[in-house]
């Protein structure tokens, strides 16, 4: 299982079971799993094939002692090489001297990458009120009940505007504040707006109101199309929610990931897509946080975990962010721009499930195969004419395969922005203008 990554024990989340589509409603039952617009679906014939489950985290119901074992791990793992240096030494492998030449530089340019970005990580608190599920709870005067949380934030612009993942800040909250890494602390921060509950693109946005003449540090954001497997990266978060701005790091190790999550107590779930794979320590706590490659660009928001695993961690592309970011930043609001289909990515599995002319690409599955429909009624997609059975090829010229998914072309626009489709129909290739459109709210 795995699990995303924020929130102090008693925190309350509302994320939900997404698929992979551009939009639909369906919202599908929780399960009792470890592990955020409008969400991308899967079709229920493709569901079996589902990645690792993951859950939302809860900082302090995990054992230190799992901290403890990797920090074993990482010294005999190093004790290790260095052994090995010294016994083979004669046969041209490097010396200790050499390696620990090395190891000193990869520590002294992690320590410099933290310093550099640190100052644009914030720490999250969260207040939340909750109702209670019983029905007859109000006959025994139980009301409300207040639940905290903590999370991380990335810091977007220097009076204070704020991205993090939509499960730090759950539907209900009633206060937020923020922590700079100096010790700063504001009180009265403003939800500006949060993907719905439905929305497989898991953020939302935070503004202090007042600085108090305090210029914030803005992160470098960077370019995750630019990242490849191998790539070395750092992250950055509020680990366990109470140690703020712990660093780790490690590679990315897989992309395009796609995974079901849920609250570590069953309450809710959801489904992420095209998720960075790393193998850098995503903490509980860490939810919102960075992932920064070797030049402190943030190319990544931590988001998940794998509960059932060691170091295997998830993070949201910033590209799929970045054009609600540009958005936020230059209207005050969120508006989640969507196609209005669901969809399945092409694999060979899914090419020859559905007996497909084309081996990428996004398939728009019949009603019959998703058991819904496919194109939202009254949708973009479907005011431009496209049908259930299309595949969509490319967006604009740009590809859609496994490496480039529509969400993250997609991700790249804004509410008013029309693009080009490039779609095989019954063998035939013909394009699409769709001018995309604000997202439902619910």
């Amino acid at each position: 299982m795995a699990e995303a990554t924020n929130d102090t024990p008693n925190e309350s989340t509302e994320n939900t079971l997404e698929q992979t589509s551009e939009v639909s409603r369906k919202r599908l039952k929780p399960v009792p799993l470890s592990a955020d617009g409008p969400a991308l679906y899967e079709p229920a014939p493709v569901a079996k094939l589902a990645a690792p489950s993951a859950s939302l985290d809860h900082p302090h119901k995990r054992s230190l002692s799992l901290a403890f074992a990797g920090i074993v791990v990482l010294a005999l793992s190093f004790g290790g090489g260095w052994l090995g240096a010294a016994a083979h030494h004669d046969n041209g492998t490097p010396s200790i001297t050499e390696q620990k030449t090395v190891l000193t530089s990869q520590a002294a340019l992690v320590s410099q990458i933290a310093k550099d970005v640190g100052p644009s990580v914030v720490s999250v608190n969260v207040t939340s009120q909750t109702g209670s599920s019983n029905p007859f709870a109000a006959l025994f005067g139980v009301g409300s009940q207040t639940e905290e949380s903590a999370g991380t934030g990335i810091i977007l612009t220097s009076d204070g505007l704020i991205m993090t993942n939509r499960h730090v800040v759950p539907a209900g909250s009633s206060s937020v504040s923020v922590t700079l890494s100096d010790g700063t602390v504001y009180n009265d921060v403003k939800v500006v707006g949060r993907t719905n509950d439905n929305d497989s693109l898991d953020v939302a946005f935070l503004k202090i109101q007042d600085t108090k003449g305090k210029s914030l540090a803005p992160a470098k954001i960077g370019d995750s199309s630019k990242v490849k497997v191998g790539d070395s990266v750092v992250a950055i978060g509020n680990a366990l929610g109470q140690f703020q701005n712990t660093v780790t790091s490690g590679i990315i190790s897989g992309y395009g990931r796609s995974l079901q999550a849920s609250a570590s107590d069953g309450s809710s779930s959801e489904n992420l897509d095209n998720l960075f794979q790393t193998d850098a320590a995503i903490n509980e706590g860490n939810s919102g946080g960075p992932l920064v490659d070797l030049n402190g660009a943030v190319i990544g928001m931590n988001t998940a975990i794998a509960s059932d695993s060691q170091s295997i961690g998830f993070a949201i592309p910033i590209n799929d962010l970045s054009g609600l970011i540009d958005s936020v930043k230059s209207t005050g609001k969120l508006q989640r721009p969507y196609l209005g289909v669901v969809y399945v990515p092409i694999t060979s599995d899914i090419k020859e499930q559905y007996s497909l002319s084309v081996g990428s690409g996004a398939y728009i599955p019949t009603a019959d195969q998703a058991g819904e429909d496919t194109v939202i009624s009254g949708g973009p997609a479907d005011k431009a004419g496209v049908q259930p059975g299309d595949i969509i090829t490319k967006v604009d010229g740009t590809d859609i395969n496994q490496n480039t998914s529509l969400v993250s072309v997609l991700g790249k626009h804004k509410v008013g922005d029309t693009v080009q489709l490039t779609i095989v129909r019954d063998g035939k290739t013909i394009t699409k203008s769709v001018t995309l459109e604000a997202a439902p709210t619910s």
